[in-house]
């Protein structure tokens, strides 16, 4: 039986691999819908979306949300971007969907966005932040459309402090992980410690970034274009693998990586090997590190993993080289090297 879904609105995006998808929803500006056109999963996210709608009264928040769902600003984000942001929205949504636009001038309305930041920050500090981020970043896009005539959420600072201080993989660790890790995550290490790459990023890599002798990719999350170079040991490795495909990293099926099985295969042989507290993210952190040792510049670790300098130098100082004992080392190493000492120096005092 043919069912007729009126209102139907779809965006068409080109992935990273090259290839097409649609997202489809319930009408401009509605929320992103379940699953494929005719399959009873898509009909009932449709219902349910539908079901849902209410009319709204004339200046209120849920018009900014609906309205940026529809802008090419959300549209153009990644697919992992965008549902992460709609669960935010959602939240926002469920608290402030009749929300006056006039009250956003009013001095108070801060305090009451703030109240309710603190209120999520009771259960997860990092989500908290996380939503307040997505609430600025809507106002500020409907502040630009003159939707609204202030944005209450800029510079509204952080409830979570965590850092990833001395979160670094010794090359005991690596070692460790390498001896019981199995072989289809051996090449995900060494791919993350010799180019410094997110983790998405590598698991979209595929075989065409790889020309024998570097790696060409543009980063998903910045746009930055990024070649580097394949190390001896990186490049050894790419070169004994067998294609299983399009994409460089696949899984013990042969099959593409999704985020949340690779994590939680990453996750487990890491368990394995005895390695506690340590994430595949902080192979990120380590590359930085492991540059900085040899004597990088920042310019030259830039050009490597894609970041601003002013990010590689907030990592440095901040994160990573948390009094790194062989950083020390080597500057002392430096620092005899460029002394003229004199004989009084060398001997003594007579």
């Amino acid at each position: 039986m043919r069912i007729n879904l009126r209102g139907l609105n779809f965006a068409t995006k080109r992935l990273a691999d090259g290839t097409r998808r649609i997202y489809w929803y319930p009408w401009r500006g509605g929320p992103l819908l379940n699953g494929e056109p005719g399959t009873p999963e898509f009909v009932a996210s449709y219902n349910a979306a539908v079901a849902s709608k209410a009319p709204l009264p004339e200046g209120t928040l849920a018009s900014v949300l609906r309205g940026y769902q529809a802008s090419p600003d959300f549209l153009d984000l990644r697919e992992r971007t965008r549902r992460d942001y709609l669960d935010k929205i959602k939240l926002i949504e469920a608290e402030y969907r009749d929300f006056p636009l006039a009250a956003l001038s009013d001095r108070r309305t801060r305090g009451v966005f703030l109240a309710w930041r603190d209120g999520l920050a009771a259960k997860s500090r990092r989500q908290a932040d996380y939503a307040w981020q997505v609430l600025a970043l809507m106002l500020a896009w409907a502040l630009d459309r003159g939707m609204v005539t202030a944005n209450p959420c800029t510079k509204g600072g952080r409830v979570y402090s965590g850092s990833r201080v001395d979160k670094i993989w010794s090359a005991d660790a690596e070692a460790a992980f390498l001896a019981s890790a199995p072989a289809h995550l051996h090449l995900p290490l060494l791919l993350a410690l010799w180019t410094g790459q997110r983790q998405g990023d590598l698991l979209r890599l595929p075989w065409s970034a790889y020309d024998g002798t570097r790696i060409k990719l543009r980063q998903s999350k910045t746009g930055m274009p990024v070649a580097i170079r394949a190390g001896a040991p990186l490049k050894a490795a790419l070169d004994a693998a067998t294609k299983h495909g399009p994409l460089i990293l696949t899984n013990s099926r042969r099959r593409p990586w999704t985020s949340h099985a690779f994590q939680a295969a990453w996750g487990g042989a890491a368990k394995t090997a005895g390695i506690i507290g340590l994430t595949f993210h902080d192979l990120r952190g380590t590359a930085v590190t492991r540059l900085a040792i040899v004597g990088c510049t920042e310019a030259e670790i830039a050009a490597i993993t894609g970041h601003s300098l002013r990010d590689v130098r907030s990592i440095l100082d901040a994160h990573y080289l948390h009094r790194d004992p062989v950083l020390a080392e080597n500057a002392i190493r430096k620092l005899e090297r460029g002394t003229k000492f004199s004989n009084q120096s060398q001997t003594g005092h007579r």
